[in-house]
C-alpha cells in the first residue's frame, strides 16, 4: 500500500516541477527609448498563443502562465515591433523605438490633425525627443540640420533668437522670419518657450499646407504644440544639466612683435620698436562660460480632467566676461471635458528673464585694438593710445569695465478654448490666444575718463519700457464623415486680431551713481531731460475655409482658401485671396503593387498656393516731414518754419504675393523601416516690398523710397531619408539624412537693369552688396582680384598707374586701361546653395548614443572684419603668414599697407562660408528598472552632451554661420558674437 503512495506522490511532484519549470509568471514595463515616458496600452502578446496583456498607466504588465523559452511580441503605434525572448526570466522591461515610418502618426496641420499618409503638402515634424536629447536654450535652435529645406542661423549671445529661412527668402526687407503659433496663438518667436515643454514642432513649407494662414505665412509656418496632460496617476520628472560653455576656433591674431613689424612695413619710414609685451584681446575679453539649466514638471488627470504644469530656470553666462543672462519659465495646461460632446481647456506660458549687458562693439575692438596697448599700466591705468603712435583705440577692457547697461522683461502667452462635438459629424471650436509682452532695459554712463577717447564730461541715463500685446480670437466648424469609400473633412473658420506696440523712454544728464536704485530720470538734471516716444496699432480680420477628401484612402485632395485683411495697407488694398489645392495618390494602394514586398509604401502628391506677407515697415504709406531751423526763412525781420519731406509713400500698397508649387514623393522599404521623401519647389515672390532710389530733383531730403519693386524667386529639391532597425533584442539604431538645395534668383526689379546697392561696410560708404535681376538677391559685388602688383613698372603698364608695388591688381574688365565701376562683377552668394544634416541615433541595453551632424555648401561669407580699417588696426594671423613683403612673395595677399584703393569691396574679402559641424554628440545611460524603483523612481537616465564641439571650415574669422539683418545685408561679418561650443552633464528622472 505504502508504494503504490510514494510513486503517486512522485508522480505529482515530478509532475508539478515539470509544469513551473514550462510555465512562469512574466512582469515588465515598455517605456519610450528616447525618454523613458511609460507607454501605456502597449501590446504584449505570447507568440503562437493566445496569451497577452496590455500596459497600464505607469507601462506596467503581467502575464502568466507564459512558456519559458517563449518570445513575447511586443507593439505600439507609432513604434517599431519588437520580438523578446523570455528565457525563463520572470522579469523583462524593453524600450521601444519610435517609428521612422510615421505614416499612421498624426501631424498638426493649420486648424486641425491629419494622418503623416494623408498629407498633401510639404510638412516635416519634429517631436519632443528630439528638442529632449539636445541642450538648446532655443527651440529653433534644436532643428538646425534635421529638417530639409530650412535654414537656421544661430547667434552666439545668451538669449538671441536665431534666424529662420524656409526654402530660402521669402521677402526682401520686411519680415523674413516664418510665422510662428503656439497652441493656436500667433507669436513672432520662441525665445521665451523652454525646449522641454514642446510635445511637437510642425514646419509647414509649402504654400498649400501653409496657405491656411493666409498673409502669414509668405516666409513659412512653425507650428509648435506644447504638452498637454494625460490620463494617469501623477508623474513628477525633473530635467537638468550644468555645464561651460567655450569659444571654438578663436580667431589667432598678430603678437606685439608680428604688429610692430607690420606697422613698420606700413608706416615707413615712421617706425615703432619691437620690444613689447604682448596683450591677447581676444583671451583678456573671453572666458570659459558656466550654464545650468532646471526643469520640473508634473502631469495626470482622470477620464474627465488632465493637467500638465513646468517651471524652468536658465542661467547662462556669455563668453564675453560680465555677459549673462538669466530665464524664468512657467507653464500651466489644463483639459476638462464638462460632458461626453464638450471641452474645455486653456494653456499659459509665463517668460521672465534679465540680462547683463555687454557693448555691441566689443568683438570690433578686440579685433583691431593694437596688441602692443596694454591692459593697463604699471601705475594702474588703462592702457591708453595716446602713450604710443598708432593711432586712436578703444581699450576693450576698459570698455567691458565702464559699460553699465541691464536689460529685463517678462511675456505671458496663453490660449483658451471649447470645443463642442454634436451630431457625431461636427465640431466647433472657439479659442482666444494672448500675447503680452513688456521689455525694459536702462544704460548709464558715468562721469569718467578712462582713456583718451573713452571719456566723458558729464554722466548720462537712457531708460526705455517698451510693450507688445496682442489678442487672437478665432472660431471654427468641422465636418467629418465618412460615406463608404469616401472620406470628408471640411472647415469653415474666421480669425480676428488686434496687436498693439508701444516704446516710452528718455534720457538725462547729470545723474551721480551710487546704486542701481539711484538710477533714475527723475535723478538727472532737469534741463538735459529729453523723451521720447513711438507705437503702433495693426488689426486683422480674416475667413478661411480647406477640404479634405480621401477616396479609398489613395485618392487625396486638399482645398484651402483664405480671404485676408489688414489695416496696414490703404483701405483700397487692404484685402486679398488666397488659395491653394493639393493633390495626392497613394500608389500602394493600387491592386498592380500589393502582391511585393519591397515597397510598403508610395505616395505622390502636388500642390499649388498663394501666400501673402504683411510684415512689411511700418508707416510705410505715411508722409513724413522735417522742420529742421536750417528750413526757416525770415521775411520782414519774420520768421517763417519750412518743412521738407524726409519720406515719401509709395503711390499704392500692395500685398507681399508668394507663389509656390510643389512636387514631393514620399517612399517606404522594407515594412516601412527605410523612408525616403522627395521634393520639388517652385516659389515666386511678386510685388516685393524693397527700396529703390529717388532722382536728385526729387527736392526731398530722403534718397530713396519703399514699394512695391522688385520679385524674385527660390528653387530647390529637398531630400529626406531614414533608417530604423533592431538587431536581436539588445541592440537598435536609426540613421537619418536631409539634403537641400535652394537657388535664389531676382527676377524683376522697378529700376530695370539698374542695380540696388546695400551691405554697408560702415566705412567710407562702401556697399558690399547689389541686387540685380538674374542675379541672386544681395548678391555680393565689387572688383576682381586679379594679383598682387609686385614692381613699379607693372604698375606703369596696368590701368591703375596710382597704385604701389604690394596692392591689389583689380582685373580690367572692358579693358578700357581705367578702372572704375564697369569694372564690377559679382563675387560671391550669401544665400546657401546647399544645407544637409546627419541624425543617428544607437541603443544598446541600457546605453544610448546620439551623433548629429550639420553643414552648408555654396555659399560665400563678406569678411568685413578685414575690411574695415581706418588706420593702423591689428591683423589676424593668417594675413602676417601670406602677405607681400616683396617682389614674387606673394600674388594673393597684399602688403601691410591696407589703405586707399585696396579698401574697395573686392574679391580678397569675399571667402567660402562651407562648413559641415558635429552639432550634437550625447552619451546616455538608462537604469535599469528594478534598480530604479527600489529608489522609488520610474525612471532615471544620466548624460553627457556636448554641443557644437567641432566645427570645419576654412572662413578667416571666429564662425561661418553669419547672418544679417536683412537679405540685402546677409553674410556680412562685422564682428559677430562667435558661437560657442557647449559641454555637460545631465540627468532625467521620472517619479
Amino acid at each position: 500500500m505504502k508504494q503504490p503512495l510514494l510513486l503517486f506522490l512522485f508522480y505529482l511532484l515530478t509532475f508539478h516541477l515539470a509544469h513551473a519549470q514550462g510555465n512562469i509568471t512574466v512582469t515588465g514595463r515598455i517605456t519610450d527609448a528616447g525618454n523613458s515616458d511609460p507607454l501605456i496600452g502597449a501590446s504584449i502578446q505570447v507568440r503562437g498563443t493566445t496569451l497577452g496583456a496590455q500596459t497600464d498607466a505607469d507601462g506596467n504588465f503581467t502575464i502568466t502562465n507564459v512558456p519559458s523559452d517563449a518570445t513575447l511580441v511586443v507593439s505600439y503605434i507609432g513604434y517599431v515591433d519588437q520580438t523578446v525572448a523570455v528565457g525563463g526570466r520572470t522579469s523583462i522591461n524593453i524600450q521601444l523605438q519610435s517609428s521612422a515610418n510615421e505614416l499612421e502618426q498624426v501631424v498638426v496641420v493649420g486648424y486641425g490633425v491629419q494622418q503623416k499618409r494623408d498629407v498633401t503638402g510639404s510638412i516635416s515634424s519634429v517631436k519632443a525627443q528630439e528638442f529632449e536629447r539636445q541642450s538648446s536654450q532655443n527651440p529653433v535652435s534644436s532643428i538646425q540640420g534635421r529638417v530639409a529645406g530650412v535654414q537656421v542661423t544661430n547667434s552666439g549671445a545668451p538669449g538671441a533668437s536665431p534666424q529662420v529661412r524656409i526654402r530660402g527668402v521669402g521677402s526682401a526687407q520686411g519680415g523674413v522670419e516664418p510665422l510662428y503659433v503656439v497652441d493656436g496663438t500667433f507669436v513672432s518667436d520662441l525665445s521665451f518657450l523652454n525646449p522641454a515643454d514642446i510635445e511637437s514642432m510642425e514646419i509647414l513649407k509649402d504654400a498649400s499646407s501653409a496657405s491656411i494662414y493666409g498673409i502669414r505665412a509668405a516666409n513659412g509656418v512653425v507650428i509648435v504644440t506644447t504638452k498637454r496632460g494625460k490620463e494617469g496617476v501623477t508623474r513628477i520628472n525633473y530635467n537638468g544639466f550644468v555645464g561651460v560653455q567655450r569659444v571654438t576656433n578663436k580667431l589667432e591674431m598678430t603678437d606685439a612683435q608680428e604688429y610692430a613689424q607690420l606697422y613698420n612695413e606700413k608706416n615707413a619710414p615712421a617706425t615703432i620698436g619691437t620690444n613689447f609685451p604682448t596683450t591677447d584681446w581676444y583671451d583678456e575679453i573671453l572666458q570659459t562660460a558656466n550654464i545650468q539649466n532646471h526643469q520640473v514638471s508634473a502631469s495626470g488627470g482622470t477620464e474627465k480632467a488632465t493637467y500638465s504644469v513646468s517651471a524652468g530656470y536658465l542661467n547662462q553666462e556669455g563668453v564675453v566676461k560680465g555677459h549673462e543672462y538669466e530665464r524664468l519659465t512657467a507653464r500651466l495646461q489644463s483639459d476638462v471635458k464638462l460632458s461626453s460632446r464638450l471641452k474645455v481647456g486653456y494653456s499659459g506660458i509665463f517668460y521672465g528673464y534679465k540680462s547683463k549687458d555687454i557693448p555691441g562693439g566689443i568683438f570690433y575692438q578686440a579685433y583691431v585694438a593694437p596688441p602692443v596697448l596694454p591692459v593697463r599700466k604699471a601705475n594702474g591705468n588703462y592702457g591708453d593710445p595716446v602713450d604710443y603712435p598708432i593711432g586712436n583705440f578703444s581699450n576693450p577692457q576698459a570698455s567691458l569695465d565702464w559699460y553699465n547697461q541691464r536689460s529685463n522683461g517678462q511675456r505671458v502667452t496663453g490660449n483658451a478654448f471649447g470645443e463642442w462635438n454634436f451630431l457625431n459629424i461636427f465640431t466647433f471650436r472657439t479659442s482666444l490666444g494672448l500675447d503680452y509682452n513688456i521689455n525694459e532695459y536702462r544704460n548709464f554712463t558715468s562721469e569718467d575718463s578712462l582713456t583718451t577717447i573713452q571719456k566723458a564730461q558729464v554722466s548720462s541715463l537712457t531708460r526705455s519700457r517698451s510693450k507688445a500685446n496682442s489678442w487672437l480670437w478665432e472660431n471654427t466648424l468641422t465636418f467629418q464623415k465618412t460615406f463608404g469609400d469616401h472620406e470628408l473633412t471640411a472647415l469653415a473658420g474666421t480669425s480676428s486680431q488686434e496687436a498693439f506696440n508701444e516704446t516710452l523712454g528718455g534720457s538725462v544728464n547729470g545723474v551721480t551713481y551710487e546704486t542701481e536704485a539711484n538710477l533714475y530720470l527723475s535723478n538727472g538734471d532737469p534741463t538735459t531731460l529729453r523723451a521720447f516716444n513711438s507705437a503702433g496699432r495693426e488689426k486683422f480680420l480674416s475667413y478661411f475655409g480647406r477640404v479634405n477628401y480621401s477616396f479609398m484612402g489613395k485618392y487625396l485632395l486638399t482645398a484651402t482658401l483664405r480671404y485676408d485683411g489688414s489695416s496696414k495697407f490703404p483701405e483700397s488694398d487692404r484685402y486679398d485671396y488666397f488659395p491653394s489645392v493639393g493633390l495626392g495618390w497613394v500608389v500602394t494602394e493600387e491592386a498592380f503593387l500589393k502582391n511585393q514586398e519591397v515597397l510598403s509604401f508610395l505616395k505622390l502628391r502636388a500642390s499649388w498656393g498663394k501666400l501673402g506677407n504683411n510684415n512689411v515697415p511700418s508707416n510705410i504709406t505715411t508722409v513724413t516731414v522735417n522742420n529742421a531751423p536750417q528750413y526757416t526763412t525770415f521775411f520782414n525781420g519774420i520768421a517763417y518754419p519750412g518743412r521738407n519731406v524726409t519720406t515719401f509713400a509709395p503711390p499704392t500698397l500692395l500685398w507681399e504675393v508668394v507663389k509656390e508649387t510643389d512636387l514631393g514623393a514620399e517612399f517606404g522599404f522594407l515594412n516601412n523601416r527605410l523612408n525616403i521623401e522627395v521634393d520639388w519647389y517652385d516659389k515666386k515672390t511678386e510685388k516685393a516690398v524693397f527700396t529703390v532710389p529717388l532722382i536728385g530733383t526729387s527736392g526731398s531730403s530722403s534718397s530713396s523710397i519703399i514699394g512695391n519693386y522688385a520679385s524674385f524667386q527660390n528653387r530647390g529639391i529637398e531630400l529626406a531619408v531614414r533608417w530604423n532597425a533592431t538587431v536581436g533584442t539588445d541592440f537598435s539604431y536609426n540613421v537619418g539624412a536631409n539634403f537641400s538645395k535652394n537657388e535664389n534668383e531676382v527676377t524683376g526689379l522697378a529700376t530695370g537693369a539698374t542695380s540696388l546697392a546695400a551691405g554697408s561696410l560702415g566705412l567710407g560708404g562702401y556697399l558690399a552688396t547689389i541686387s540685380r535681376v538674374g542675379l541672386p538677391i544681395g548678391s555680393f559685388y565689387g572688383y576682381i582680384m586679379d594679383g598682387i602688383f609686385q614692381t613699379t613698372d607693372e604698375i606703369a603698364a596696368s590701368a591703375q598707374t596710382g597704385a604701389k608695388p604690394g596692392d591689389f591688381r583689380y582685373r580690367d574688365l572692358n579693358n578700357d586701361k581705367v578702372i572704375d565701376s564697369r569694372d564690377q562683377a559679382v563675387l560671391g552668394n550669401p544665400n546657401p546653395g546647399i544645407t544637409y544634416g546627419i541624425t543617428t541615433g544607437f541603443a544598446y541595453k541600457n546605453i544610448d548614443l546620439q551623433l548629429d551632424i550639420q553643414g552648408v555648401a555654396d555659399r560665400d561669407i563678406y569678411n568685413g572684419n578685414r575690411n574695415t580699417r581706418f588706420g593702423n588696426e591689428n591683423y589676424d594671423q593668417d594675413f602676417y603668414d601670406n602677405r607681400w613683403t616683396g617682389p614674387g612673395s606673394s600674388n594673393t595677399y597684399p602688403s601691410a599697407n591696407l589703405t586707399g584703393n585696396n579698401l574697395d569691396p573686392n574679391s580678397f574679402y569675399v571667402e567660402s562660408g562651407d562648413y559641415v559641424r558635429i552639432r550634437n554628440l550625447q552619451l546616455g545611460y538608462t537604469f535599469p528598472a528594478p534598480m530604479v524603483t527600489r529608489w522609488k523612481m520610474q525612471g532615471l537616465r544620466i548624460f553627457l552632451n556636448a554641443q557644437n564641439p567641432i566645427t570645419l571650415f576654412d572662413y578667416n574669422g571666429f564662425s561661418p554661420e553669419v547672418g544679417g539683418p536683412t537679405p540685402i545685408d546677409f553674410g556680412i561679418d562685422k564682428n559677430v558674437y562667435p558661437l560657442s561650443a557647449t559641454y555637460n552633464l545631465g540627468v532625467n528622472v521620472t517619479f
